[in-house]
C-alpha cells in the first residue's frame, strides 16, 4: 500500500478547492509559520545543538545577474522569426554565448537565419546548426548551461530528459488545449469577431491560440452564425482565396488535421484542399470530450465548441484536464471573468479578447504544469537567461563585532545576533 497516497490526494483536493489562493488565507499561515519560530525558539535551538552542534546564524546577500554559458535555443516552424529571436535576444543580452537550432520546417526562414544572421553576430560566440530530429537528437547529447526549447509537449519530454542528465536548466514553451469560456451574458458578435480571428490567425497555428469553446447550447445557437459573419467579413464568401489567410506549414500536419474535421458536427466550414494545403475556417458542434479534437492540440483554423450548462460545469471541465498555456473568459459581467480567473491554472489569462497579453513586453509568457515551464518577454528574457548569483560583500575588520558569532556561545550573544539581523534587505545588481 502506498503510504503517500491519500496524503497526496488529501493536498490535491485541498489546492483544487481553491482554500491557498486567498490573500487571508496565505497571510495567516505565514504569520502561523512565524508563532511556531517564535513560540519553539528554545526548542529548535536544542533540536539543532543535539543534531548538529549548531546554533542558528542569519545573513543578508544581494543578487548578481550572471550568464549561464553556453546556451542552446531550439525555435519552431509556427513563427520561425518571432519565437527565434526573440530568446536570442534575452541570451545574448544576459551576455552567453549561443547555439541556435531553427526549424527544418520552416526552410525558407532556416535558410536566412544559417546563411544571413551569423554576418551580424560575432561567430565565436554564436553559431547557427542545422538538421532534423536525429541531429538534434545528437546535439543534446552534449552539455549546455542552458537549454531553452519551444515546441510539442512529445519534444519537451525527449529536451527535459536530455537536459536532466546534465542537470542542465531548462524553459520549455509548450502548448496544449486552450479553453475559451463564454457567458450567456456577453454580446456574441464582438465575442465571434474576437475568438475567430485569434482562432484564424495564422492559419490556427498559434499556440496561444482557443482551442475549444465552452458555453451553454443556447448561447451556441447564437454564436455559431455570429461566428460565420465575422469569417465573411474577414475573409470573404471564398476564404480559399483571401490573401488574409494562411496555409497549414505541411502535408504531414495537413493530413492529421483533415482527420479532425470529422469529429462532432461542422457548423460551418469544413472545406480542403490537400494541394493548396488548405483548410477552411471551421466551427464544430456536437463534439464529445472523448474525441480526438478534444485530445489533442489542434494548431489550426479549426474550433470546436462543447456545451456546459453553466460555469461551475465549465470551471470544472477546465480544472480536469492539464494546465493549458491561455485560457479565455467572455462575458459582460466582470465577476464571471474573475471567477474564472481565480478557480483555474494557465500559463496566461485573457479576459474579453484574445492572445493580447502575450504582446505586452511588461507581462511574462510561459505555460505552467503540462504547458511549459519558465517564462521570457522583455526583461523576463533577460533573467530567463541569468543566473542569479547570491552573494555577500563584507569589510575585513570589524572583527569584534563578528566575533560574537564564534563560541563558547551565550544567550547574550545570541539575542545581539538575533535582533542585529531582525531587519533584511536585498539588493538587485
Amino acid at each position: 500500500m502506498d503510504p503517500f497516497a491519500d496524503t497526496l490526494q488529501r493536498l490535491r483536493e485541498a489546492f483544487r478547492s481553491g482554500r491557498t489562493r486567498a490573500a487571508e488565507f496565505r497571510l495567516a499561515q505565514l504569520r502561523s509559520l512565524g508563532r511556531f519560530l517564535e513560540e519553539n525558539k528554545q526548542l529548535l535551538q536544542e533540536a539543532l545543538a543535539q543534531d548538529l552542534h549548531k546554533a542558528t546564524q542569519l545573513d543578508s546577500a544581494f543578487i548578481r545577474k550572471e550568464p549561464f554559458g553556453l546556451v542552446l535555443i531550439i525555435a519552431p516552424w509556427n513563427y520561425p522569426l518571432n519565437l527565434t529571436l526573440v530568446p536570442l535576444v534575452g541570451a545574448l543580452a544576459a551576455g552567453n554565448c549561443v547555439v541556435l537550432k531553427p526549424s527544418e520546417i520552416s526552410k525558407s526562414v532556416e535558410k536566412v537565419l544559417a546563411e544571413v544572421l551569423p554576418r551580424y553576430l560575432d561567430q565565436s560566440c554564436f553559431s547557427v546548426v542545422l538538421g532534423g530530429p536525429e541531429e538534434t537528437g545528437q546535439l543534446l547529447e552534449h552539455r549546455f548551461d542552458y537549454i531553452f526549447f519551444t515546441g510539442s509537449p512529445r519534444v519537451g519530454k525527449i529536451v527535459m530528459s536530455a537536459a536532466a542528465k546534465h542537470l542542465t536548466p531548462v524553459t520549455l514553451e509548450l502548448g496544449g488545449k486552450n479553453p475559451c469560456y463564454v457567458d450567456d451574458d456577453c454580446d456574441l458578435q464582438t465575442v465571434a469577431n474576437r475568438v475567430v480571428w485569434f482562432r484564424c490567425f495564422n492559419a490556427g497555428q498559434t499556440c496561444v491560440a482557443p482551442d475549444y469553446v465552452l458555453c451553454s447550447r443556447e448561447t451556441q445557437e447564437r454564436l455559431v452564425p455570429a461566428m460565420q459573419r465575422a469569417i465573411t467579413c474577414f475573409y470573404g464568401d471564398d476564404p480559399k482565396s483571401s490573401p488574409s489567410l494562411g496555409r497549414i506549414i505541411g502535408d504531414k500536419q495537413f493530413q492529421r488535421l483533415q482527420g479532425l474535421l470529422g469529429c462532432g458536427r461542422v457548423a460551418v466550414g469544413g472545406q480542403s484542399d490537400e494541394r493548396e494545403r488548405y483548410i477552411a475556417p471551421t466551427v464544430l458542434v456536437d463534439v464529445q470530450e472523448t474525441e480526438p479534437v478534444m485530445q489533442e492540440e489542434i494548431f489550426g483554423p479549426i474550433l470546436p465548441i462543447v456545451n456546459v450548462r453553466g460555469l461551475d460545469e465549465a470551471v470544472d471541465f477546465i480544472t480536469r484536464r492539464e494546465k493549458p498555456l491561455a485560457l479565455y473568459a467572455f462575458s459582460n459581467n466582470s465577476q464571471v471573468v474573475k471567477r474564472v480567473l481565480a478557480e483555474t491554472s494557465s500559463g496566461g489569462f485573457c479576459g474579453n479578447d484574445g492572445f493580447m497579453h502575450m504582446t505586452l513586453a511588461t507581462l511574462p509568457f510561459g505555460g505552467v504544469g503540462a504547458s511549459g515551464m519558465g517564462r521570457y518577454h522583455g526583461k523576463f528574457s533577460f533573467d530567463t537567461f541569468s543566473h542569479h548569483r547570491a552573494c555577500l560583500l563584507r569589510p575585513a575588520g570589524l572583527e569584534k563585532i563578528y566575533s560574537m558569532r564564534y563560541p563558547p556561545y551565550s544567550m547574550r550573544h545570541l539575542r545581539v545576533l538575533l535582533a542585529a539581523m531582525e531587519t533584511r534587505s536585498c539588493t538587485l545588481l
